[in-house]
């Protein structure tokens, strides 16, 4: 033990030496606690780093769930083709169909915050019985829906339900991950994007009768929530079940570096949807000037929404090791800029509008999941799904904003500039996070970087 002794006196010693003391045979009491000073001291040491297969294997395993349970969430939108031929829809329905889902999650969201759902049953429980709750209502609307009057309800029910899939699936996810969570959550966001993007690609390469790929995308979310249910399980930061406290959901606001972040996130959301929902007519639009083959513009809404899962994982990769606030900054930079430059593109060469668009598709949401991050690492460690959902909740409210004004302007001045309306959005995000990395709370941000 005098050898051990010596080279764990000199506590700079220690921490340099650290992994070794990890390993010795002799002096065991005296090494766990030399390890244990080591490990508190380097919070990025941990035993839960060494089984990283594990809460890896976990990662996947959640991304794919919530690909395949959000896959529900513009299966409407991605059939409204087909829909207004057979419907005869107004341009108020075709917006409503895409608005009642906005408007179902957040009310879905709200009583989930306010009841602090996330955090005192379990998240897993929970992911699975709305997902497959959610899937169940858009069969309905895959089968019984014969006009708008009926199909917009049923989007508002799918709406809600998936209120209960995407912020406790990041509250798992964050049991898994203390270090790394940008990734993780870039990731999780990334499989969440190409889920939305996924009802496209499935309208664009499946059956003729939008019914079957409507009902084709319902399987895929319920196969979401029996993988969460049967192969996901709670991480080891995971703290037992909170009390109920409907304070907690007012703290968003009451915390000022909290607050900092939820704005950022709301001038990234004010862009996000309303991109998400019009760029497909927009493509659709533009292509059929040139007379391109309707498909052709399923697949390349696929791919524009789509490459927004790539931009998530970059995003997340160097959000862990530059700082959060940065890479939102210049995400929100990068897609601030294609919102004025895009609508310039329309009827053009379609080459050059879809590499534009996709630039604007991977940096429109290559930030979200960074604004997740922010909250977990700001926000009471107790409380974190309750913050999660009103983060999520106040953002989709103004989702409904932007969504609703894009077809109006397009009406007005057309497609070349209906979409520099939401560049205001990612301006007064950069603003907030610009303010957040000043303050000296900024610190719990990806562990310093900010």
């Amino acid at each position: 033990m005098g050898t051990d002794f010596l080279e764990c006196a000199d506590l700079s010693a220690l921490l340099e030496s650290g992994d070794k003391l990890l390993h010795f045979k002799n002096g065991e009491p005296f090494n766990i606690l030399c390890a244990t000073i080591f490990r508190l001291h380097n919070p990025a040491y941990s035993s839960s780093d060494t089984a990283a297969p594990s809460r890896w294997r976990m990662l996947a395993l959640l991304a794919m769930a919530e690909l395949l349970g959000m896959s529900l969430w513009f299966s409407g939108s991605a059939v409204v083709p087909a829909l207004t031929k057979e419907w005869n829809l107004s341009a108020g329905a075709v917006s409503w169909l895409t608005l009642s889902v906005q408007l179902g999650f957040v009310a879905g969201t709200l009583l989930s915050a306010l009841l602090n759902l996330p955090d005192i049953i379990s998240p897993r429980h929970l992911f699975t019985v709305t997902a497959i709750a959610a899937a169940i209502v858009n069969g309905a609307f895959a089968f019984l829906a014969h006009d708008a009057t009926v199909a917009i309800p049923l989007r508002f029910l799918t709406g809600m339900c998936l209120a209960g899939v995407y912020p406790p699936a990041m509250k798992i996810l964050a049991s898994w991950f203390r270090h790394g969570r940008g990734l993780a959550l870039g990731v999780l966001v990334g499989a969440l994007t190409l889920g939305k993007a996924t009802p496209y690609l499935v309208n664009g390469i499946g059956s003729q009768n939008w019914r079957h790929n409507v009902m084709f995308v319902s399987l895929l979310a319920v196969v979401g929530g029996l993988v969460v249910l049967l192969f996901v399980g709670d991480g080891p930061y995971a703290l037992p079940a909170a009390r109920f406290d409907w304070k907690q959901a007012g703290k968003v606001f009451s915390n000022r570096p909290l607050r900092l972040a939820n704005l950022g996130y709301f001038g990234h959301m004010w862009e996000l949807y309303a991109m998400w929902t019009w760029i497909p007519f927009m493509i659709r639009a533009s292509l059929s000037l040139r007379k391109s083959d309707p498909s052709l513009a399923e697949v390349a809404s696929f791919l524009v929404i789509g490459c927004g899962a790539a931009g998530c994982v970059v995003a997340g990769l160097i959000a862990d090791r530059l700082g959060r606030t940065i890479v939102t900054s210049a995400a929100m930079a990068i897609s601030g800029s294609c919102c004025l430059f895009i609508g310039l593109l329309f009827g053009s060469n379609p080459i050059l509008l879809l590499i534009v668009a996709a630039i604007w598709g991977a940096s429109v949401v290559a930030d979200s999941a960074q604004f997740s991050a922010c909250v977990t690492e700001l926000g009471d460690p107790q409380y974190i799904g309750t913050a999660l959902t009103m983060q999520t909740c106040l953002g989709f409210l103004l989702t409904v904003i932007s969504i609703e004004l894009i077809p109006r302007f397009v009406n007005l001045f057309g497609w070349r500039y209906a979409f520099m309306i939401l560049a205001p959005g990612p301006l007064f995000g950069v603003i907030s996070m610009m303010r957040l990395r000043r303050l000296p709370e900024a610190v719990k941000i990806a562990h310093g970087r900010r």
